[in-house]
This record gives C-alpha cells, structure tokens and sequence, in this order.
C-alpha cells in the first residue's frame, strides 16, 4: 500500500471526504484540499488532525531520538498500534488497525 492509498482510506473513513485524482473533495463540491496540501503520513500537524477525528477514547505516542516512533490507539473499544521511523506515519497506521484497515507494508 501506498501512503497515498492509505490518506485516502483514512480521509474516506474518518472525513468522509470523496477522493479525487489531485484532490480532496470536503464536503460541498466547491470545496477541496489538493492532495499535496493534505499529506498525514509525513505531516504532524495533518496526522493529529486525523486523530482528532477519530475520536479516539485513549491515545498514547511515544519514541526516543535514536528509535522508531510508536502510536497507541483505541476507538471505541477497538485499538491499533505502530512503530515506524516517522511519528505521523505511526499515528496513521495505528488509526488504520483500530479502523480494521489492513496495512501489511507502506511504501
């Protein structure tokens, strides 16, 4: 899976947001988000706002300046966790697993 497929996934689910080519539609057709723009993945800032629409019931992130990043999380009784290198990578595909979203490796 590609960090782009998983973007979509998540803003599908959580945003309910239609994904286009370049774009995000957000609501009203008038309204979008170039995909560019919208990278939670490698954003911090854009990897919050994820999980803040989760709603998650508890979260906690973690990681040292030497090791790989971790990301718990728990959504209604459902919860996901990760590691990866990049602390907005690991809050995403810990959403992921809490949202039953398969993610075997990311590209």
């Amino acid at each position: 899976m590609t960090r782009e497929s998983l973007t979509a996934l998540l803003v599908q689910r959580l945003f309910g947001w239609k994904v286009r080519r370049n774009r995000f539609m957000t609501g009203d057709e008038r309204e979008w988000i170039k995909r560019e723009r919208f990278q939670p993945t490698s954003s911090l800032d854009a990897a919050y706002r994820l999980l803040g629409a989760a709603k998650p019931i508890d979260y906690k992130l973690g990681g040292s300046g030497s090791g790989p990043c971790w990301a718990r999380v728990m959504l209604n009784g459902a919860s996901g966790e990760a590691s990866s290198d990049s602390l907005p990578l690991a809050i995403c595909l810990a959403i992921a697993h809490a949202l039953g979203i398969e993610v075997e490796t990311i590209d």
